[in-house]
């Protein structure tokens, strides 16, 4: 079972760019559990009052009825390795590709996110692929000292279960590198999120050029990594978790079985569970639920599993993560307050829960004492429109 203390960002800020002050007033403020007009204010990057009524103070920023909301908080995004490798076998140069990713997101709104690296590699048969977290890992760690990015960044271990190499290589990480979530990703072919071998084909068809013997031979070979190491590497990644410190996810649980294994393992919350029975079971078992804004958006999921609208219709999704489009964090929470009449609530879903759910304390609501991480929309029929994006009261979008 993984440790439960909380943990906040000391990342340094940059030298030109201290805890920032401003003051945004005569705006629509989304607190926990109602939207009031006032004006907040921030001073050395942290919020330290919040006064409901329409008045605007000198030197006050007239938001003008504007929605004022914390940043967004993002727990799984494939967003840096698309930097990193923008096509397949195109190895980009990294410093540059997080900068590229850190402005990226900061101009969807998201002001903190835990990036995701796979950890476990196959280096023989169709479809290898080799190690890189450890180098990236260090590489985002010392940009960070540096305050070479504009939002906060933490780290997500995507522990892949059905490789060859997942132990060694979470045993290069130690509690120093503050790993703040390790998830556990099987992506063995005919179950979880691939129980459709037709989606994982065409999937894996378009992004390694496989043709049918290539695909036969890649899924033989990831079966027989699961006969080998499944259990193992299981177990091992779930006590990696534990020695980190980090909060430990499950992804692609499709049974209440899976869900159960899950809480047995001291999981936190699920990444995309692909079946209404599994995210039923994620309830019974306290476990929060996380559905990917794509799927929101689209109105169901690319590889068939349950639509993340049906689970919040049926009051049974907690968090929203962008997952491969930065840009849907945002648009997904304005979706669901469509859904449940209820902006507070839709915002918590991609603020709140998800700083909740990672242990974060420090940010996720409008409250006094905490991070000046907000943002400022303004809605265009059903859409919103970023006015404005502050971290630590520093406008970074």
């Amino acid at each position: 079972m993984n440790s439960h203390s909380e943990i906040t960002d000391v990342q340094p800020a940059p030298q030109d760019l201290p805890g920032g002050d401003l003051c945004l007033a005569n705006a629509r403020l989304v607190l926990s559990d109602r939207v009031v007009t006032g004006a907040l204010t921030i001073e050395r990057g942290e919020i330290t009052g919040i006064v409901e009524g329409d008045r605007l103070p000198a030197g006050a920023v007239d938001c003008a009825g504007d929605l004022v909301f914390p940043g967004l908080v993002e727990l799984h995004t494939d967003n840096l390795e698309r930097h990193i490798e923008p096509r397949p076998e195109v190895d980009w140069p990294h410093l540059p590709a997080l900068i590229a990713h850190d402005a990226e997101l900061a101009s969807t709104g998201i002001t903190t996110v835990f990036d995701a690296m796979r950890v476990g590699s196959i280096h023989s048969g169709k479809g290898r692929y080799i190690d890189y977290a450890r180098k990236l890992a260090d590489e985002l760690l010392a940009a960070r000292a540096q305050g070479v990015f504009k939002i906060s960044h933490f780290l997500h271990l995507r522990a892949e279960i059905c490789s060859e190499t997942l132990l060694d290589e979470l045993a290069g990480f130690g509690p120093e590198d503050r790993v703040g979530i390790l998830s556990l990703m099987d992506h063995t072919p005919g179950q979880r999120q691939f129980r459709d071998l037709t989606a994982l084909k065409t999937y894996v068809a378009r992004k390694r050029g496989m043709d049918d013997a290539d695909f036969a031979e890649h899924v033989e070979n990831l079966l027989g990594l699961q006969r080998r190491f499944g259990a193992r590497h299981e177990a091992g990644a779930v006590q990696e978790a534990s020695r980190l410190n980090a909060v430990l996810a499950s992804h692609d649980d499709t049974t209440a079985g899976h869900v159960a294994t899950s809480a047995a393992n001291g999981v936190g919350f699920a990444e995309f569970p692909t079946t209404v029975e599994a995210a039923e079971a994620c309830r019974t078992h306290g476990i929060a639920v996380m559905m990917g804004a794509p799927n929101l958006i689209r109105g169901g999921s690319h590889s068939g599993n349950v639509a993340a609208e049906e689970l919040a219709r049926a009051d049974l999704l907690d968090i929203v993560s962008s997952d491969y489009v930065p840009s849907a964090l945002l648009l997904s929470a304005f979706r669901l307050a469509e859904i449940w009449d209820d902006l507070p609530r839709a915002i918590a879903s991609v603020t709140a829960n998800p700083a909740r759910a990672a242990r974060l304390t420090d940010r996720g609501t409008l409250a006094k004492g905490l991070r000046g991480d907000v943002l400022r929309v303004r809605t265009l029929g059903r859409i919103p429109l970023l006015r404005g994006v502050w971290s630590r009261g520093n406008k970074v979008g």
